[in-house]
């Protein structure tokens, strides 16, 4: 997972930017469903981090469905998105809508350029080409 970076001086926890970082690189198809995730000692070594933060980032996907674990073979990128119910997926959707909303909002940004950049986002990781 080379396209993994993290910032030790970003206020966002480590753990939570692997998270997030492997969220994308899933969601972008750059990590295909079935593949292989380096061990937790090895992105913690190759990330220069705490393999216990690693670890934390790991169980977190793991938890939510985008890793899985086989024992004696690896961690491994699921073969489907979590089968969550609507009502679950809308809850989760809409606290992290708000929480960029809160972002965009603080930093001035208009309730035109907030949706267009984030269609353009949604665009991007589904590799439409239209973003």
């Amino acid at each position: 997972m080379t396209k993994l970076h993290v910032d030790p001086r970003d206020a966002v926890p480590i753990w939570k930017q692997l998270e997030d970082g492997v969220r994308r690189l899933v969601a972008s198809g750059a990590l295909l469903p079935g593949e292989v995730v380096p061990s937790v000692r090895e992105l913690a070594r190759d990330l220069r981090i705490n393999p216990a933060t690693a670890a934390k980032a790991y169980q977190r996907l793991t938890d939510a469905g985008i890793l899985h674990v086989r024992r004696g073979e690896g961690t491994f990128v699921a073969d489907a998105p979590p089968a969550l119910g609507a009502k679950v997926r809308t809850k989760a959707i809409t606290e992290a809508a708000l929480r960029y909303a809160s972002v965009a909002v603080t930093l001035g940004a208009s309730e035109e350029e907030t949706s267009e950049t984030a269609r353009t986002a949604y665009q991007q990781l589904k590799g439409d080409g239209r973003g």
